[in-house]
């Protein structure tokens, strides 16, 4: 049995949990979570991966189990999320790894690589986007519109992703068989982000995620430059982001794995097994050479 080790460490004062497993002295695979979960999204693929690799996983500022400064505290943006992480691999003394990016993670995966592509060694993309035509327009109108303009209509619109029926949605829409998802996953999400002034730490970054955007041209610059090997693993029923984003990434890397699969957004809650299995093949090939 693989043992995860449950962990804690400071970056700026803020105290960060991360949950590492595996060889010390294996390649490195740091997993980053969406939106509204944690490292508690990988609590089953972390012990598949710690089997050969060196598995970091972080809880985002205001997520999980790290602290959740109040807007008054902390500035929330993409950015200021990706300097915390790159703190923390500071700290654990890690300096090329590879990344597994989900939804929020994206952002933040793509500001670390573009700082420091050289540390970059794969990158898996699990419905983790990188090109407008993953933006599915019915999901994202009302985001676009609060990062726009924040007033009382648009700021009721995006309220709404913080309420239990529209998590429970993001873990149950384009799922095969629904029953495959444990309740508690969205359980335990809804209970962290309803905490006192977690919404607002919330609404911080729904506002902040229109600066992503503007950053694609030169990600997908790095991509071209870089050619970093990469598997996009993708739910194709997600209504956030839609298959059209896993398979833009081979416009600019024409060599990169494209597996769609009969999914959601929330793909390791329903297809483990399959996503696992891709991933070590990928990983594999990749980091032996």
């Amino acid at each position: 049995m693989v043992a995860i080790h449950h962990r804690f460490t400071d970056v700026d004062g803020h105290r960060i949990f991360y949950r590492e497993a595996g060889p010390a002295d294996a390649p490195t695979v740091v997993l980053l979570h969406g939106y509204p979960t944690s490292s508690h999204m990988f609590r089953a693929l972390i012990p598949r991966l710690a089997e050969h690799y060196h598995v970091v996983a972080p809880d985002h500022l205001g997520f999980g189990l790290s602290d959740a400064p109040g807007v008054d505290e902390f500035d929330y943006t993409f950015d200021a999320l990706a300097r915390i992480t790159a703190g923390v691999l500071s700290n654990l003394g890690v300096t090329r790894y590879a990344i597994y990016v989900q939804d929020y993670g994206a952002p933040i995966g793509w500001r670390l690589a573009l700082a420091d592509p050289g540390a970059i060694t794969a990158i898996v993309s699990q419905n983790g986007n990188a090109y407008e035509e993953g933006f599915v327009e019915s999901f994202w109108t009302d985001v676009w519109a609060w990062g726009h303009q924040q007033d009382e209509r648009t700021e009721s619109a995006v309220r709404f992703a913080l309420s239990r029926e529209a998590i429970r949605w993001q873990y149950l829409h384009g799922v095969p068989d629904p029953t495959l998802v444990d309740p508690g996953t969205w359980e335990h999400d809804v209970a962290l982000v309803s905490r006192p002034g977690n919404d607002l730490v919330q609404l911080r970054l729904f506002r902040d995620y229109s600066t992503n955007r503007p950053l694609y041209p030169r990600l997908q610059q790095y991509f071209r430059d870089s050619q970093v090997p990469l598997l996009a693993v993708w739910g194709e029923n997600d209504e956030i982001f839609g298959p059209a984003g896993a398979k833009a990434f081979a416009t600019d890397l024409p060599d990169a794995r494209i597996a769609l699969l009969d999914g959601g957004h929330f793909l390791l809650e329903s297809a483990l097994d399959e996503v696992s299995a891709l991933i070590l093949d990928f990983l594999g090939t990749t980091l032996a050479r």
